[in-house]
């Protein structure tokens, strides 16, 4: 049996905004034990150029939506981007986990070839499918998520490497 690219995408999409929202309600509870303001933390970035925390979440679900999408050759839906607090991003996260949880593997199995065209930063992009989501969506979609668990570790939340893998009891 073959490795399909549903397998290769839609589990890991999964796993890994479930394990965003545990990290997330961590950061939240962390914020309240400590009296420390919400946006403080959900404002935070790494580096002056790098974007911060809210906005590595909401990029994380879109890599996850789109690439969905996109593999299945469905309409990629549009966020607004405009979450500001912990349960805004948490049911952000949970939109998409529905979103990517509608497709089967029929739908993006076989996408290997489907031609993918997107625009980043105003430049049109053109993938095959295995390329697309192997070489471009999941590194990014592990980038913005990885990004976001190291903003809440240097703001001091209790969280590790099993929090991010999703290992925790």
């Amino acid at each position: 049996m073959s490795f399909g690219m549903y397998a290769a995408s839609v589990p890991a999409f999964l796993q890994m905004l479930k394990n965003l929202t545990a990290i997330l309600e961590k950061a939240e509870a962390f914020a309240e034990e400590r009296d420390i303001e919400p946006e403080v933390m959900l404002n935070w970035r790494l580096a002056p150029d790098m974007f911060p925390l809210v906005r590595q979440i909401q990029i994380a679900a879109d890599f996850a939506k789109g690439t969905t999408a996109r593999l299945a050759g469905a309409e990629v839906p549009k966020y607004a981007d405009e979450e500001q607090t912990f349960a805004e991003l948490k049911a952000r996260i949970a939109k998409t986990v529905k979103f990517v949880e509608g497709f089967k593997p029929k739908d993006i199995d076989g996408s290997e070839t489907r031609d993918i065209t997107l625009a980043v930063g105003g430049q049109e992009m053109r993938f095959k499918g295995e390329p697309y989501l192997v070489h471009f969506a999941l590194p990014n979609f592990y980038f913005h998520a990885t990004t976001a668990y190291d903003i809440l570790r240097r703001c001091g939340v209790d969280i590790g490497k099993r929090d991010f893998i999703g290992m925790t009891s």
